[in-house]
């Protein structure tokens, strides 16, 4: 099995191109990679039954023990967590920690967009352009992955942020911007993997995993189309909003543990990303970003 290429990203505050440490890379590489891994892929990992046992032994009070290496290992910073490691009572409370008051604001200016969620963020300035998504030729299944033929056709020639949540990630998501909020729209499906190591072999994964979208109507931005995406490992996708109006930053919902995506969809000519985002996207690399912190204009305001 030939060996999988590193996962690189631009840290948008180092200014550098790093190597993602892959939590569970292994496992990814066997599953993925691998014909016998393949194997229980299709017959058990893509399934809700194995996310369903890992969720529960990460609620189980023994888990707690891990919270203090893995924050360690991935230098985590504890001064931005709401609460004490000690006060968490498994991993799963943990993961689906809340950060102190402050610790991520967003942008005062309406026509400014702040990102929805942390972690590694993939911009696309026009999906009707794009050619590849994590691998030449894999383009985006609008249809199949927004569920509806008109929304494909709304967003076809629009924007697109891809927000990758690795499991050391800050797991509660945000709205971008104001507006009002409709109901959330389940479409059920597995609980592939997320991560590049498995959407380089097939991007369709998106689409065939347990999906949550939302419409938020924005006076600024237009219709977007927000899209809440689980993953092997997740237990759950958990909508904490009120549908109806809702102010910038508040929050949305949160992803219980697993790693996880968030993407957001706009109409043609609504939004212009930041320069980093722009200049990565178009070469098919992610921006490590922090929620709260810009991603974009509404075009023409720059």
């Amino acid at each position: 099995m030939p060996e999988a290429e590193p996962i690189l990203y631009y840290n948008r505050y180092t200014g550098e191109i790093e190597t993602e440490l892959v939590y569970g890379e292994n496992f990814l590489k066997f599953t993925y990679g691998n014909p016998l891994g393949k194997l229980a892929l299709s017959a058990l990992v893509r399934r809700a039954c194995f996310s369903r046992y890992y969720g529960w032994r990460m609620r189980q009070p023994a888990s707690a023990r891990k919270i203090k290496p893995f924050v360690v290992r991935y230098g985590l910073d504890v001064a931005e967590f709401d609460e004490q490691i000690s006060e968490f009572e498994h991993f799963d409370a943990f993961f689906v920690r809340r950060l102190r008051a402050g610790a991520r604001p967003f942008p005062e200016n309406e026509n400014e967009l702040g990102f929805p969620a942390e972690g590694r963020h993939l911009a696309v300035a026009d999906l009707s352009y794009y050619d590849g998504l994590w691998a030449k030729g894999q383009k985006f299944d609008l249809i199949r992955l927004l569920g509806s033929v008109q929304l494909a056709e709304r967003y076809a020639g629009g924007a697109a942020l891809i927000s990758r949540l690795c499991p050391t990630d800050y797991h509660r998501y945000h709205f971008p911007c104001a507006g009002q909020a409709g109901d959330t729209q389940l479409m059920n499906g597995f609980l592939y993997s997320v991560n590049p190591i498995a959407l380089r072999q097939r991007v369709s994964y998106l689409w065939e995993n347990k999906r949550c979208m939302t419409m938020l109507e924005s006076p600024v931005f237009g219709s977007v189309a927000l899209l809440e995406i689980g993953a092997t490992c997740v237990g759950s996708i958990v909508q904490s909003y009120t549908p109806g109006s809702v102010q910038k930053g508040d929050e949305k919902g949160y992803f219980r543990f697993g790693g996880s995506m968030f993407m957001m969809f706009f109409e043609p000519g609504r939004v212009r990303f930041s320069p980093d985002l722009l200049e990565n996207g178009a070469e098919g690399r992610e921006v490590y970003a922090r929620v709260g912190d810009s991603c974009g204009h509404l075009c023409g305001t720059e």
